[in-house]
C-alpha cells in the first residue's frame, strides 16, 4: 500500500499508541485519561500548540507551516463504548463493561501519526488543527466543541475526518458529496390507562391495546406520507409494560428511532409521528407523554471538497480503490456539526474482515493506521502547498 514512506516508518509506534488507547477506553466527555495521553504524545511530537479542556476533555493541537496561510481541520473522536470486550486481545480492555468497539483508538492513532509527520516536515502552509473529539456516541461533543467556539478560535477554514469501516475491503476509501450520513432522532412514548384484572378489560382502559395501535400506525409513515425517494427508517426499538400475565398494566412505553437525510423531511416525521400518536391516545382514552429527542443533523459533505478527498485517497491507495460516490447511509455522526460551521468532507476507509462496529468482538486493524495518517497528511499539502 503507498502509504507515504515516513509514516510507514512509525508503524510500530503507532501500534502501541492505538493499544495503549484501546486496554484504557473512556466513556463520553469524560476522556481525561485518554486526553492526558494524547496530549503526552502530542509534547513528545513538538506540536507548537496545545489548548485542553474544550468540551471538558476536547483538545485542539496546532501545527504551523512555513508562511502565512489558512487552517485546515482534522478531527478524530476518542470516546469509546458502553461494551464488554470478548476479543481476548492481550491489549482488551482494562475497564469492565468499557471498549473501544468503533474504532476511535485508532481514529486517535491515525491523527496522531498524521501529526508526527507534518511537524516534521512541514511542507505546508499556514496551520493544522488537530482536533481530538470527545462524546461522539453520546453526548454530541462535536457540537459542543463548535457551540464552545472552537472553529473560530483557532480560525478553522475547513475540516475532514476519517471513520473506520470494517468488512470493507482494506484499504479503499468510500464517500460521496452531500448528504453521507442520516440524521438521528430517538422518541420515546409513555402511556398510562387504567389497570385491573385481566378478566375485567371493561374495568380498565389499556395502554398495551392503544400502544399496539400507535406502533402499527406510525409504520405508515414513511411509505404514505415521505416520498418515496426521500430515504427515511423509523424503527420501533423498545416495547415495555406488564408485570403479570392476568393482570391489566397501569402503564406502558415504546421508543423508536427515526432517520433521514433531509431537513423538511425529518420535521415531517415528527409532525405525523406527533399526529399519529396523540390521534390514538384519544381514541383509546389513554394520556401520552412524548419524549423527542432531535439529536445529531445529517452528515453532509461539501460537493468540492468532497470531490477534493477523492482526489487525495487515489494518491494514496490508488483510483481503483476509492469510490467518491458510494451510497449514502442510515448511521449517524456528530461530525455533522462540524460540517455546518465549516466546509469540508467526511469519509469512510476499508479495514478488511472482522467484526463489525460496535460488536464486542470488534477490534480496530493496526495495519489500516498508516494509510489513514498518510491521507491526512497528504490532504493538508495537497490543500496549503508551500509555492
Amino acid at each position: 500500500m503507498p502509504v507515504l514512506n515516513r509514516i510507514a516508518a512509525y508503524a510500530e509506534e503507532m501500534k502501541g499508541w492505538r493499544r495503549h488507547l484501546h486496554a484504557n477506553p473512556e466513556l463520553s466527555f469524560d476522556c481525561f485519561t485518554t486526553a492526558a495521553y494524547i496530549v503526552d504524545r502530542l509534547k513528545e511530537i513538538g506540536v507548537d500548540e496545545i489548548h485542553p479542556g474544550i468540551a471538558k476533555t476536547g483538545i485542539v493541537a496546532i501545527i504551523n507551516g512555513q508562511g502565512d496561510g489558512p487552517t485546515i481541520g482534522l478531527r478524530a473522536d476518542m470516546d469509546a463504548l458502553p461494551i464488554q470486550e470478548i476479543t481476548g486481545a492481550e491489549y482488551a480492555s482494562t475497564i469492565p463493561g468499557k471498549m473501544h468497539a468503533c474504532g476511535h483508538d485508532g481514529h486517535v492513532t491515525m491523527l496522531l501519526g498524521a501529526a508526527k509527520y507534518l511537524a516534521e516536515t512541514r511542507r505546508f502552509k499556514g496551520r493544522v488543527a488537530l482536533i481530538f473529539q470527545p462524546a461522539e456516541e453520546d453526548g454530541a461533543g462535536g457540537r459542543e466543541m463548535v457551540n464552545q467556539g472552537m472553529m473560530d478560535r483557532f480560525t478553522v477554514e475547513q475540516v475532514y475526518g476519517i471513520h473506520n469501516a470494517p468488512n470493507v475491503p482494506f484499504g479503499h476509501f468510500l464517500t460521496t458529496p452531500g448528504a453521507l450520513m442520516a440524521s438521528v432522532d430517538t422518541a420515546y412514548v409513555y402511556l398510562t390507562g387504567k389497570g385491573g384484572h385481566g378478566a375485567t378489560p371493561h374495568d380498565c382502559v389499556d395502554p398495551i391495546v392503544a400502544l399496539v395501535g400507535m406502533i402499527s400506525a406510525i409504520q405508515t409513515i414513511i411509505p404514505r406520507n415521505i416520498y418515496a425517494l426521500d430515504e427515511a427508517v423509523l424503527s420501533v426499538t423498545m416495547v415495555n409494560s406488564g408485570t403479570a400475565s392476568n393482570i391489566i398494566p397501569e402503564e406502558a412505553m415504546f421508543a423508536t428511532t427515526i432517520r433521514c437525510f433531509k431537513p423538511e423531511v425529518r420535521a415531517l416525521l415528527k409532525k405525523r409521528f406527533h399526529e399519529i400518536v396523540e390521534g390514538h391516545a384519544a381514541a383509546y382514552g389513554v394520556q401520552a407523554r412524548i419524549d423527542y429527542d432531535w439529536g445529531y443533523p445529517a452528515t453532509i459533505n461539501h460537493a468540492d471538497q468532497a470531490a477534493f478527498a477523492v482526489e487525495v485517497a487515489a494518491e494514496i491507495v490508488g483510483d481503483t480503490a476509492v469510490d467518491g460516490n458510494s451510497v449514502r447511509e442510515m448511521g449517524s455522526e456528530d461530525f455533522s456539526y462540524m460540517l455546518e460551521a465549516r466546509k469540508g468532507a467526511y469519509l469512510f476507509m476499508g479495514t478488511g474482515p472482522g467484526a463489525g462496529l460496535h460488536h464486542a468482538a470488534y477490534d480496530f486493524n493496526d495495519e489500516a493506521a498508516p494509510i489513514g495518517a498518510s491521507f491526512f497528511a497528504r490532504l493538508v499539502e495537497r490543500a496549503q502547498p508551500l509555492a
